[in-house]
C-alpha cells in the first residue's frame, strides 16, 4: 500500500496559473472557448497589435536624454512607412540619405560605445522604457568613452551596425522594440555588437531581453548590458565567442526609478 503521507500533493489550475502569464487551463463551451478566456485573447491579441503600429515619440525622447545631458541624433533608415518597415525588413537595416548625410558632416572623435534607441517592432515599449534604462545604465558604463546616443526610427537591429561603424565606435548597444507577444506587448531588448560594420550576423551579437515590468529590470537588465559591454570590448568579441556570465559578478545597489509597466 502506499504511504498517503509520503504523496506528492495535487497543484490546482488556479495554483499552476498564477506561475505563469501563459494560457493554461480555460476550460471550454462545448467545441470552443468560453466567453471570458476568448475575450481576453482578443484583448491580448489587439495589444500587440496596437504596440507594433504605436506611434514612436522621438521628439520626447530626444528631449529626455538631452535633459541627460547627452548628445543625441535623431536618423532614419529607407522605410517609408510603417507598413513598408513590415513588408521590407532589408530597408530597415540600411541609413536613408539624410541620414547618412548627417553623419558623414559630422567630426566627432572615435568612441568605445555608441547607444541606440531604435523602434523595432514595438516603438510602444521604446517609448515606455528606453530612456529609464539608458538613465541606469550610464553610470554602469563609467570610465568608457561614449558616443551620442542615436534615436533611430524604423530600425532593424542591424542598423546599428552601419551607424556604428560611422561613428567609429568600438561597440554598439541598440536598445528596441522587441516583437510583441499576446502576453508581452512592451518588451525591450538589448543588443550588443563589438567592432560593428555592415553584414554582421545574429551569431556576432548578444542579447538581452525581455526587458519590461513583468520581465527584466531596468537594474538587472544594466548589469547584464553592462557586463557584457565591457567583457566584449576587453576580449574583442560579442555573440557566440562571449557567455553571459553577469550572475557571477556582484550587482550594484539599485539606482532606478519605478518602472512602467
Amino acid at each position: 500500500m502506499n504511504d498517503q503521507n509520503n504523496m506528492t500533493p495535487r497543484r490546482s489550475i488556479a495554483e499552476l496559473r498564477a506561475l505563469t502569464p501563459a494560457r493554461v487551463g480555460l476550460g471550454r463551451a462545448g467545441a470552443s472557448l468560453p466567453t471570458r478566456a476568448l475575450l481576453d485573447f482578443t484583448l491580448d491579441h489587439a495589444r500587440a497589435r496596437d504596440a507594433v503600429h504605436s506611434p514612436f515619440d522621438v521628439q520626447a525622447i530626444v528631449a529626455a536624454l538631452s535633459g541627460l545631458g547627452l548628445e543625441t541624433l535623431a536618423l532614419s533608415s529607407q522605410v517609408p512607412d510603417r507598413t513598408d518597415y513590415l513588408k521590407r525588413p532589408d530597408l530597415g537595416r540600411k541609413l536613408d540619405a539624410e541620414s547618412l548625410r548627417l553623419l558623414a558632416q559630422r567630426d566627432g572623435a572615435a568612441c568605445d560605445v555608441a547607444i541606440m534607441v531604435g523602434d523595432g517592432l514595438s516603438p510602444a515599449a521604446v517609448n515606455a522604457h528606453a530612456v529609464g534604462l539608458v538613465q541606469i545604465l550610464l553610470p554602469r558604463l563609467s570610465g568608457l568613452a561614449i558616443g551620442p546616443v542615436v534615436i533611430a526610427s524604423g530600425a532593424r537591429v542591424a542598423l546599428g551596425d552601419e551607424i556604428g561603424a560611422l561613428l567609429k565606435a568600438r561597440m554598439t548597444i541598440m536598445l528596441i522594440g522587441e516583437r510583441p507577444g499576446l502576453s508581452a506587448p512592451h518588451s525591450l531588448g538589448g543588443y550588443l555588437t563589438f567592432a560593428p560594420k555592415p553584414g554582421l550576423t545574429d551569431a556576432e551579437r548578444n542579447c538581452v531581453s525581455n526587458i519590461q515590468a513583468a520581465g527584466l529590470s531596468y537594474d538587472a537588465a544594466a548589469v547584464k548590458i553592462a557586463w557584457l559591454a565591457r567583457e566584449g570590448l576587453a576580449r574583442g568579441a560579442t555573440g557566440v565567442a562571449l557567455k553571459d556570465e553577469s550572475g557571477l559578478q556582484p550587482a550594484l545597489p539599485s539606482i532606478a526609478p519605478s518602472q512602467p509597466a
